[in-house]
């Protein structure tokens, strides 16, 4: 997959590894970020290393057909991405630096490709779930 030259603060990131989902005491209250960047499980590698993110979740977004198949997105018909949601505490890891990291661990200047994957479900696409 191609990769810009990091900024250290996300790279950083990358490096604040944590045990795969480690269930804390007392559960913090989370945010949810989804992001479509390519191939989603490429997506869902690179978050699932930083320290704060606590679940991702692949799946669709953004098209036109209610309950897509795997086949129906990858004909790039129904108009979806391959995107991940990403669950957070904010009190570890900001909104921000989540966003600084998707932006550098893919070419979001890419029309409908990321790498070897081509076609519209790899868009790049930032997902918005409030005002915030």
């Amino acid at each position: 997959m191609f990769r810009f030259a990091a900024p250290l603060a996300a790279l950083a990131l990358l490096g604040s590894l944590t045990s795969a989902h480690a269930a804390d005491a007392a559960k913090p209250a989370t945010e949810l970020a989804t992001f479509a960047a390519g191939c989603y499980w490429c997506v869902e590698s690179d978050f699932d290393k930083v320290k704060g993110v606590l679940d991702t979740t692949p799946g669709f977004m953004g098209g036109k057909t209610e309950k897509p198949t795997y086949e129906e997105v990858s004909s790039g018909t129904t108009g979806h991405t391959e995107a991940v949601n990403i669950t957070y505490d904010p009190t570890v890891v900001t909104y921000k630096q989540l966003v600084e990291l998707f932006l550098v661990t893919h070419d979001p200047t890419s029309r409908d490709k990321q790498g070897n994957d081509v076609g519209p479900q790899y868009r790049s696409v930032v997902y918005t779930h409030d005002d915030d």
